[in-house]
């Protein structure tokens, strides 16, 4: 009888049938497709205080989720376009769940302490989230309109390029409403034909028309689009107020990193509904 207590049957420990392949000539396809040996080297703090790192990771992080949240903003103003509404309302619920994740970016930040963020915040010298190009691209798709955003970013062509783009196009708001008129909704001239460069401005017949899709047909797609704007503008708000109560936390009434008012802008800022009618017709359902 053998002594070898390894059964005749086991498996060599040189053949592991369900190890993936490990050689590859040039880099991992993981690698060509995600980029993440560009992603995790872009981290270049400016101070020794180690809470700096997340402060830059979370804050790329949110760079992050403000691409995917205007790609999908983007692709549901393309589908109102083409009166097709399933594919709009897709590309919002998805975006509810990315601003989700977009939102939870704050709890790595939420709970700093002044001396905590004091610690590195000269290294941010000038810089404020007020500056990033994709969050004001995101907000010109929400109607918040302003040609002064673009100022900080005349020293870079292609983004102050693609900024003056997204400027003069028709916000996703804007879109739902020339929607709601092909379908036979009395949406004013007025607004069909405003300055879509400029801030957009609650209408009274606008909530009107609201008003009336909500107490009609609840399954209606119209409905069930205005609910999703909602949920998306719900979570506009909750960002908003987020980061006023991060920076409250942080800084407290100082003035911002960028020269704005801090708090007292963010305030400002945390006051004013996205998609303003959605939220007022629901006193006249």
């Amino acid at each position: 009888m053998s002594s070898d207590p390894t059964p005749a049957h086991a498996p060599s420990q040189d053949s592991e049938p369900d190890t993936p392949n490990l050689d590859f000539a040039g880099t991992t396809p993981y690698e060509d497709y995600v980029k993440a040996d560009v992603l995790t080297h872009l981290q270049h703090t400016l101070s020794d205080d180690p809470g700096e790192m997340v402060f830059l990771v979370t804050t790329q992080v949110m760079e992050l989720w403000f691409t995917v949240v205007v790609h999908e903003w983007e692709t549901a103003a393309k589908a109102l376009r083409g009166d097709d509404v399933p594919t709009a309302i897709a590309a919002l619920k998805r975006s509810v769940r990315e601003l989700e994740a977009l939102n939870a970016s704050w709890k790595p930040l939420g709970q700093l302490t002044p001396q905590q963020f004091n610690s590195y915040r000269s290294a941010l010298g000038e810089g404020s989230g007020f500056q990033s190009a994709m969050y004001r691209r995101l907000e010109f798709l929400l109607g918040e309109k302003s040609a002064s955003m673009l100022v900080p970013h005349r020293g870079a062509p292609r983004v102050h390029a693609e900024l003056e783009k997204a400027l003069h196009e028709p916000s996703l708001y804007d879109e739902v409403l020339r929607l709601l008129a092909r379908r036979g909704h009395p949406v004013p001239e007025e607004v069909l034909r405003r300055d879509v460069s400029r801030r957009y401005e609650p209408s009274p017949q606008v909530e009107q028309v609201w008003t009336g899709v909500y107490a009609g047909d609840q399954d209606d797609e119209l409905a069930r689009l205005g609910e999703a704007l909602t949920n998306v503008a719900e979570l506009v708000w909750r960002w908003r107020n987020d980061h006023l109560v991060a920076t409250r936390r942080a800084m407290g009434a100082k003035a911002g990193t960028g020269g704005s008012a801090g708090v007292a802008w963010l305030e400002k800022r945390a006051r004013g509904n996205v998609f303003p009618e959605l939220w007022t017709a629901r006193s006249y359902v």
